[in-house]
């Protein structure tokens, strides 16, 4: 689909949801020339875009449940939540589907968001411009203090959702005028604000401008939002989020909830499908 972009939300595991609407995609052989994405979002994208129906229910069902990918004994141990090398490598390269050497040769362009610590603003990384795409999406999910910042061309990188939650922005910057925005929260949902301040600033004591900008996400989140919204006012994007509030945590790991909410996506995609079509014609 031309002209129109793909906005994807992040929200750890609550982005397996985004995982059931794209497979319905895929089913229906239904997709865009542009896709821009934070954090699971991020996760997400690589496998529509390379055609992998199924990949982000496995992955989350079968993988990274497991205590070995998740758990804060990797936390205590190795400075983060998430066991990254076998997230981002070992676990991407044992599916023999896979060649993620040949992404770039994918002419869907994806665009990754991710937040400079220096800066506490968004860096957008164009998978067409970028060499290791992987790196960028393993920076886009390094949610703050419970992982380390990703190095990444001479940047020190964090999770994409501290700075850009849904990168709407962007998306229409880029020329993309009209936007099919997949959230992971259902209608009404409000984040919490950060009220740690102490502690961002224990953890990120170079970081000010980040520190700041983890202070400012819930508010960032609420108008982005109520901007998202204007935009529905106006037909100018199309929007599909849970259409019931299912409780799935970020880290969680109960089998069947994941499985519930993939389901969700899945019925929701379908059930949203023929006005969306009609909205794209």
């Amino acid at each position: 689909m031309k002209n129109v972009g793909l906005v994807l939300q992040g929200g750890g595991m609550r982005g397996v949801y985004t995982s059931g609407v794209l497979d319905f995609f895929l089913d229906k052989d239904l997709y865009f020339s542009y896709t821009i994405a934070v954090s699971a979002g991020a996760c997400n994208a690589v496998a529509y875009i390379m055609r992998q129906r199924g990949l982000g229910e496995k992955v989350c069902v079968n993988y990274i449940i497991d205590k070995k990918c998740i758990s804060y004994t990797n936390l205590l141990t190795k400075g983060s939540i998430f066991e990254m090398d076998l997230m981002f490598n070992e676990l991407p390269n044992s599916f023999k589907s896979l060649d993620f050497k040949s992404i770039n040769n994918c002419t869907d362009r994806l665009i990754v968001t991710a937040t400079d610590c220096c800066t506490g603003t968004p860096v957008y990384i164009d998978k067409n411009q970028c060499d290791d795409i992987i790196t960028a999406i393993k920076a886009s999910s390094s949610v703050p203090f419970l992982t380390k910042a990703v190095k990444f061309q001479q940047r020190s990188l964090l999770d994409g959702g501290i700075s850009d939650p849904i990168p709407i922005k962007k998306s229409m910057e880029d020329g993309n005028l009209r936007n099919v925005i997949i959230l992971t929260n259902e209608e009404g949902y409000k984040q919490r604000a950060f009220k740690m301040k102490w502690l961002a600033d224990t953890i990120y004591p170079s970081y000010s401008n980040l520190v700041k900008s983890i202070m400012n996400s819930h508010a960032l989140y609420d108008e982005t939002i109520k901007y998202i919204k204007s935009l529905e006012n106006e037909d100018k994007v199309f929007v599909i989020r849970p259409s019931r509030y299912l409780k799935v945590t970020t880290f969680d790991r109960n089998t069947k909830r994941i499985k519930d909410l993939y389901e969700l996506g899945y019925r929701d995609g379908e059930e949203r499908y023929n006005d969306l079509i009609r909205w794209l014609q």
